[in-house]
C-alpha cells in the first residue's frame, strides 16, 4: 500500500523540532508527540465561528470544536497547513496570525490518544462558510460568554483539545484587541 504525504504527521520533541515522520493513525494509536494546528475564526461582532466535526471522522465526531484543525503535511509551514485546513474545510480565506502553541496528551474515543504540539491561528471574517461535508456537520457563530456557558454544562458536546485552550485563546484575543485601540 502507497502512503501519501497526508497520511502522515511530523512527530516533534517538546521544543517542536522536527524528529520523524509516522503514519497518523499509528501516532493517535500508540500516542507520540506531533505537530498540529488549530484555527479560530471570529467575525466582527466578535462571535467565534465553531464547527461540529462530521460523523464520518475517525475520532471526536460530531463533536463541537474550534473552526479548524488538523497536522501540517510534510515539509508544509504551520500557516500554511492552517490555511489549507481553513480552505478545505471551511471554503474560506482570511488573515492567520499565529498567537501561541501549547502540549498536550488526552485519550480520545476509539481507543486512541491525542498527543499534540498543537499551534493555534486566529482570523477574522465576516463571511460565512462554505462548508465540507466529508468535513464538517454543520457550523454556526457563538458569542464567548454563551460558548463558555455551554461548556460548562455540556461539555461533552466539545472535543477535548477546544475545552483545554478556548479561555486562552479569549485572553488571546483580548490582547489583541487592545492592542489594536
Amino acid at each position: 500500500m502507497t502512503h501519501k504525504k497526508e497520511d502522515f504527521v511530523i512527530l516533534v520533541d517538546e521544543a517542536d523540532n522536527e524528529v520523524g515522520l509516522l503514519e497518523k493513525l499509528e501516532a493517535h494509536k500508540n500516542p507520540v508527540l506531533h505537530r498540529a494546528i488549530s484555527v479560530f475564526i471570529c467575525n466582527s461582532k466578535g462571535e467565534w465561528l465553531l464547527q461540529r466535526r462530521s460523523f464520518d471522522k475517525y475520532h471526536s465526531n460530531g463533536l463541537w470544536t474550534n473552526t479548524c484543525c488538523s497536522h501540517p503535511h510534510p515539509g508544509e509551514t504551520n500557516l500554511d497547513a492552517a490555511n489549507r485546513r481553513l480552505q478545505q474545510e471551511m471554503g474560506l480565506q482570511a488573515e492567520l496570525k499565529e498567537i501561541f502553541w501549547f502540549t498536550y496528551k488526552e485519550p480520545l474515543d476509539n481507543q486512541l490518544t491525542e498527543h499534540e504540539l498543537d499551534h493555534v491561528f486566529v482570523g477574522f471574517t465576516d463571511k460565512h462558510p462554505q462548508i465540507n461535508t466529508n468535513e464538517v456537520n454543520e457550523w454556526k457563530y457563538l458569542n464567548f460568554e454563551d460558548l463558555k456557558t455551554d461548556i460548562k454544562f455540556y461539555p461533552e458536546k466539545y472535543t477535548v483539545w477546544f475545552k483545554i485552550i478556548f479561555e486562552r485563546v479569549y485572553d488571546e484575543l483580548q490582547k489583541l484587541k487592545n492592542h489594536a485601540i
